[in-house]
C-alpha cells in the first residue's frame, strides 16, 4: 500500500486503477474504494463522475459498474459468431415448444437460435431482422412473419415508426430478446435509441422474454435502458458464467439456463 500512495493522490492514477478494478470485478463500490484509497468517498464519487462523463462507467448507486464492450455493425458482428455465439444459440432454441407464436429480435445469438431450430414444431416466427428471416425462409413448420422498414445498419433490423406500428399490434407468447448488456439492478440495455424502443414494445408485448449473453455482457451498462431485469422470464449464460453476477437475477425470478445443458447435436 506504501508505494502506491502517492499514486492515490493523483486523479489519473486513482482513475486508471479504478478502470483496472472495473475491468477485473465488473463494478466498485465509492465507499471501499475511499477506505482502501486512503481518501474521501466525494473524491472516489468525483472521480466516478470523470469516467462515467468519459463513458468509461455507468454510475450506479453507491458506485459504478462497468460499460457493456462497444456495439459493432451487424455485419461485422455476424462475421465474428463464435462457438460461443452457437452454444447460446441452440440453448436459447430450446426454450421454445410447438405451437407457440415467438418473436425473434435482432442479433447474433437469436440468429444462432433460429438456425438451430428442429423442423416440424409448427410454431410461428416474426422477426425485423433480415438474417434472421432468411435463416428461416422455407423451413418445415414454421409460419415466418418479416416487419418491414429502414434496416438499420447497427442492428441489422427494420426499425422506425412502421416495424413499430407493426410490432405493437403483435402479441407473441415468447420473445427472445436480443440484449447488449445485462444487470441485475441497472436492467437490460442497448446501444441505439431506436433499437431500445423497439426492444420496448416487443417486452411489453410478449407473453415471456427469453434472451442470451455471453461473460462479458453480464454485470455490464449501456446507454439505453430497455426494461427492468425482472422483464426477463429465462436467461441462457455461458457455462462458466460468473455466480455472482446471476445471483442477483435468480434472487428476481429469472430462471438461469447453462449452455451446457444442450450438446453440440441440439440433444438435451
Amino acid at each position: 500500500m506504501d508505494d502506491c500512495d502517492a499514486a492515490f493522490r493523483l486523479p489519473q492514477q486513482r482513475q486508471k486503477l479504478i478502470l483496472d478494478r472495473l475491468a477485473q470485478e465488473g463494478q466498485v463500490l465509492a465507499a471501499r474504494l475511499a477506505e482502501e484509497f486512503q481518501t474521501s468517498e466525494d473524491t472516489i464519487r468525483r472521480d466516478l463522475r470523470d469516467l462515467a462523463a468519459a463513458g468509461l462507467c455507468k454510475r450506479v448507486y453507491g458506485g459504478a459498474i462497468r460499460l457493456s464492450p462497444a456495439s459493432t455493425s451487424a455485419r461485422v458482428r455476424h462475421e465474428a459468431m463464435t462457438s460461443r455465439t452457437h452454444r447460446l444459440g441452440r440453448r436459447l432454441a430450446g426454450l421454445i415448444v410447438p405451437g407457440q407464436f415467438v418473436f425473434m429480435d435482432a442479433g447474433t445469438t437469436v440468429l444462432a437460435a433460429a438456425t438451430a431450430l428442429p423442423d416440424g414444431l409448427a410454431i410461428t416466427v416474426a422477426t425485423h431482422d433480415p438474417r434472421i428471416a432468411t435463416a428461416l425462409l422455407g423451413r418445415e413448420g414454421i409460419d415466418l412473419i418479416l416487419l418491414g422498414g429502414r434496416v438499420d445498419p447497427l442492428s441489422g433490423a427494420a426499425l422506425g415508426l412502421h416495424a413499430l406500428r407493426t410490432a405493437m399490434e403483435m402479441r407473441p407468447d415468447l420473445l427472445l430478446l436480443g440484449t447488449c448488456a445485462l444487470n441485475a439492478a441497472v436492467g437490460i440495455g442497448c446501444f441505439g435509441v431506436d433499437d431500445a424502443e423497439m426492444k420496448r414494445t416487443l417486452v411489453r408485448s410478449a407473453g415471456a422474454v427469453a434472451t442470451a449473453v455471453a461473460n462479458e455482457k453480464l454485470g455490464t451498462a449501456a446507454p439505453y435502458l430497455v426494461a427492468a431485469s425482472d422483464a426477463l422470464s429465462d436467461l441462457v449464460v455461458e457455462a462458466d458464467a460468473p455466480r455472482a453476477a446471476l445471483a442477483g437475477l435468480q434472487a428476481l425470478g429469472v430462471r438461469i439456463h447453462p449452455a451446457d445443458d444442450i450438446t453440440e447435436d441440439g440433444k438435451q
